[in-house]
């Protein structure tokens, strides 16, 4: 199974917390990718528990000057735009799952990672059952892309590379981010879903990327049905979306205690 993260060295921790929930909950053999503009200063850290757990470490470095002119913030560093193009720095693979490292991994992952794609060239979930009706036309119309069926998060994508080399292209990415820069809200999500949305395969996020904020709105959408004992049974990907963070000692999040379980775990 190939697996992809773009971090600096601010979320190694938290990485590895992800990397560690994958091992316990599924089982195979792991490559995992790791997209950097500088060499990780915790290199030998990481590769000391790939090495632990049985997974391979593949560090990628990556020119951040061709995103010079891309949108970039504290809470958007120029690392979330390297999965854009992580197709033109990867060895001759078929498939890969893109992680974000604000997630744990409680099921196993082989049935989302085999999905046949078709012709789509990403498969990813959508939060719009859990947002206002409002959200899905004003993103298409803010995005100009009026035929994507929704809107995705891009903190989890299955890539089908065979057909994302063909299609993604860096000018149409540079062109779209220079032309629509005013109204990129969530930069690199934002031309993921302007530029490729239509190309998207949608899964459910109840399963495959659950943000872990909207317990409460899960729960009244699934008729109930979706509360803790469901997702500790059921949902594959728990995502810590937005601001607060599990890893902090403010966090009172409900999964709080899971995540920093995982976490001292991932850590000793």
């Amino acid at each position: 199974m190939n697996l992809l993260f773009a971090i600096d060295d601010n979320v190694v921790k938290q990485m590895l917390t992800t990397l560690y929930s994958i091992k316990m909950n599924t089982k195979g053999n792991f490559d995992i990718y790791v997209l950097q503009k500088d060499k990780l200063k915790e290199i030998k850290r990481i590769q000391d528990f790939c090495d632990k757990v049985g997974m391979k470490y593949h560090p990628i470095i990556v020119d951040g000057a061709r995103f010079k002119d891309a949108p970039i913030t504290d809470r958007y560093p120029a690392t979330i735009y390297y999965r854009l193009l992580a197709h033109e720095y990867l060895p001759d693979i078929d498939r890969i799952l893109y992680l974000d490292a604000d997630i744990l991994v409680i099921n196993d992952l082989h049935t989302l990672y085999n999905l046949d794609l078709g012709d789509n060239l990403y498969a990813a979930a959508s939060h719009s059952a859990l947002t206002s009706n409002m959200t899905e036309p004003f993103n298409k119309v803010r995005l100009g892309n009026y035929e994507a069926e929704s809107y995705y998060n891009s903190g989890v994508l299955l890539f089908n590379l065979p057909k994302i080399r063909q299609t993604v292209k860096a000018g149409d990415i540079f062109a779209y981010i220079k032309e629509n820069e005013l109204t990129l809200f969530l930069p690199d999500q934002d031309v993921l879903n302007g530029l490729y949305g239509h190309q998207i395969m949608k899964i459910p996020d109840e399963l495959y990327n659950f943000d872990a904020r909207m317990s409460a709105l899960y729960f009244a959408i699934g008729d109930g049905k979706w509360d803790l004992d469901w997702v500790i049974d059921n949902t594959v990907i728990l995502h810590f979306c937005g601001r607060d963070k599990p890893w902090k000692s403010d966090y009172r999040g409900r999964y709080a205690g899971l995540y920093k379980h995982y976490m001292h775990k991932a850590l000793m």
